[in-house]
């Protein structure tokens, strides 16, 4: 039977004395004879992960052979069987848990006997797809939180002042307090559960001489009053406030390439505190290993090899790597699986998965076919994982948690689940090279996080442009601070982050209602206005529309400003399929392709 590890190892009756060193621990044996009445019984591994010995330093030698071992006694059982190795047990057990304790194997023992059953140590699945809305309390923002809401969608807001946003949105809003402008307010807390941000956080314009405390002056949006920057400047605000949404989500709410998690990628490189983890445990003789190969993977770069002998000997029939547990869980609850890259060798591997700390507890896993000699993409999605123990499956295990990942294991085994066998499994050699692990978004990716900027950032600097003709921002954006000058800047932050995204630029924002027809546009030339209302509207679509993924646009109403835009309640306009405006955008048109052309000639 294969296992991540046994509650215990019995072997047949025999004496002994002597001594055995592992790693400058000592373990006490007695010489073989066969007059003891009792076993000798070992203890299971504890919690785990791995490197090969020494320190967690790779072996980047391309061994023929395994790595010398520790010194070893072999204890030898019943006639016919082939010896079993209990220094490498005992250097594995040390791997994963470091020097014995004999208090902590008493406690090992007394919680083996009386601790949960393996489905109790599973945790619950975490609550997740809380979208976050930053800027909550100003017009968009306040909006698209009672349009989320109505739809019973879980929100979370972002917000300075507590007392003026539970006035606005109500008292029983999921609210935390952060500055944008101060990395330090955005608590990791904050945004756990967080899969999606709507960011209508903007800096604050408006007149000069003064508005009603409702801002009544600034939010008609039709009439011209002279503005003034009011507050935090806008390159803290859109640039610098940009900059820390971006690092406190990117990490919950997923980036389009992924996560890498193990393996070498372009300048990238991580590691994993591999182990071997064999039928050794249980009493059998396979043996296996995880090397780096400088030059083995693909185009002549590294790669991880999993490689090792398999042995069906002593009841025996596995191989495995498995890390040590991660001493901060791993949370990949943005993505939707793991990703291999690997060179076949046409036999089928189990990953394994573990979200307890536990050592002998329950994994989840999932097996998958190989290719012989073909590098391969394999992906792995978390509902295909399977809840199992010692090869049996657990119906009653909770389910998995991605958010609480503590560690990895990859297996080569005679045996799937249930007492079903490997149909690929030959005893003998085998080798897998492994060239990077990574968590993955699946197809079609939907934008993550919609921002709401604002049409005319890539105009003040436009060579020849007439600015008489141009909205006041425009105009005045050096008297502004630069507005538009940031605002550019962090749509830059924004599309170079990773985070798939949607960049709306209203022109004008009003209080009308939503409704007309609208256009959009890119490449940021177009005026005009638009509802507030319908912005909040579009800015919800996009987070489920797959075809607004990477668009930079700008949306006008149709109606122009001359005209005030009314509603007949009892005949509303039809609801808008925002779709079939996002299949009109382009990838990569953000208007800072004019800021390239040669001036206009007079």
């Amino acid at each position: 039977m294969e296992c991540g590890g046994l509650s215990t190892v019995t072997i047949p009756s025999f004496s002994c004395s002597g001594t055995s060193k592992a790693q400058g621990v000592s373990f006490v044996t007695r010489k073989l004879h066969r007059s003891c009445s009792h076993p000798l019984v070992l203890p299971n591994p504890l919690p785990g992960s791995f490197l090969p010995h020494k320190s967690h330093l790779y072996y980047y030698q391309n061994k023929s052979t395994f790595s010398s071992r520790i010194s070893r006694s072999f204890i030898f059982s019943q006639s016919g069987k082939q010896s079993w190795d209990i220094g490498r047990f005992l250097k594995t057990l040390y791997f994963y848990n470091g020097p014995p304790s004999p208090a902590k194997f008493f406690e090992f023992l007394v919680e083996k006997l009386s601790g949960p059953s393996p489905s109790e140590a599973a945790k619950e699945m975490a609550t997740d797809g809380i979208i976050l809305v930053a800027g909550a309390t100003g017009g968009v923002g306040r909006r698209v939180v009672d349009l989320l809401r109505r739809k019973g969608s879980a929100v979370r807001v972002l917000v300075r002042n507590e007392e003026k946003a539970r006035s606005m949105l109500g008292q029983d809003v999921d609210l935390v307090v952060g500055d944008i402008t101060k990395a330090s307010t955005l608590l990791p807390e904050y945004f756990k559960g967080v899969r999606k941000v709507i960011n209508a956080a903007s800096v604050i314009v408006g007149p000069k001489e003064g508005d009603t405390p409702d801002r009544a002056k600034y939010s008609q949006g039709i009439r011209f009053f002279e503005p003034e920057i009011k507050g935090d400047s806008p390159e803290m605000v859109e640039f610098i406030g940009m900059k820390n949404m971006i690092n406190a989500v990117k990490d919950t709410v997923g980036l389009e390439s992924g996560k890498l998690l193990f393996g070498f990628e372009g300048n990238l490189s991580r590691d994993l505190p591999w182990g071997a983890l064999d039928d050794v445990v249980m009493g059998g003789v396979s043996e296996s290993t995880f090397q780096i190969d400088p030059s083995g993977g693909e185009n002549d770069k590294p790669t991880g090899v999993f490689r090792g002998v398999v042995s069906t000997a002593n009841n025996g029939g596995f191989a495995s790597i498995r890390t040590k547990n991660f001493s901060t869980p791993e949370d990949l609850s943005a993505y939707d699986g793991l990703e291999l890259r690997v060179k076949g060798d046409g036999r089928r591997y189990k990953l394994i998965v573990r979200t307890s700390r536990e050592w002998d507890t329950v994994g989840y896993t999932v097996g998958f076919d190989t290719v012989k000699d073909q590098w391969q993409t394999i992906r792995l999605p978390f509902s295909s994982l399977s809840p199992v123990f010692r090869a049996r499956t657990v119906p009653d295990a909770p389910p998995f948690n991605p958010s609480e990942i503590v560690s990895f294991q990859l297996m080569f085994s005679k045996f799937e689940y249930d007492g079903k066998l490997n149909p690929t499994f030959v005893e003998g050699p085998f080798q897998l090279p492994v060239s990077t692990v990574r968590a993955y978004l699946k197809e079609p990716i939907t934008p993550r996080f919609v921002h709401v900027g604002s049409a005319g950032v890539t105009r003040p600097d436009r060579p020849g442009l007439d600015l008489s003709k141009q909205p006041p921002a425009v105009r005045m954006n050096k008297e502004l601070g630069f507005i538009l000058t940031y605002k550019l800047k962090g749509e830059d932050v924004l599309r170079e982050s990773g985070v798939p995204y949607t960049i709306v630029r209203p022109c004008a924002l009003t209080e009308e209602p939503a409704g007309a027809d609208l256009i959009f546009d890119q490449g940021d030339n177009i005026t005009g206005k638009i509802s507030r209302e319908e912005i909040a509207r579009i800015c919800i679509a996009a987070l489920d529309s797959p075809y607004a993924r990477g668009k930079t646009f700008e949306v006008k109403s149709v109606i122009p400003f001359s005209e005030p835009y009314t509603i007949d309640p009892e005949n509303p306009p039809p609801e808008k399929d925002y779709d079939a405006y996002f299949k009109t955008l382009k990838d990569g048109v953000t208007g800072k392709e004019s800021l390239e052309q040669e001036p206009v000639p007079v």
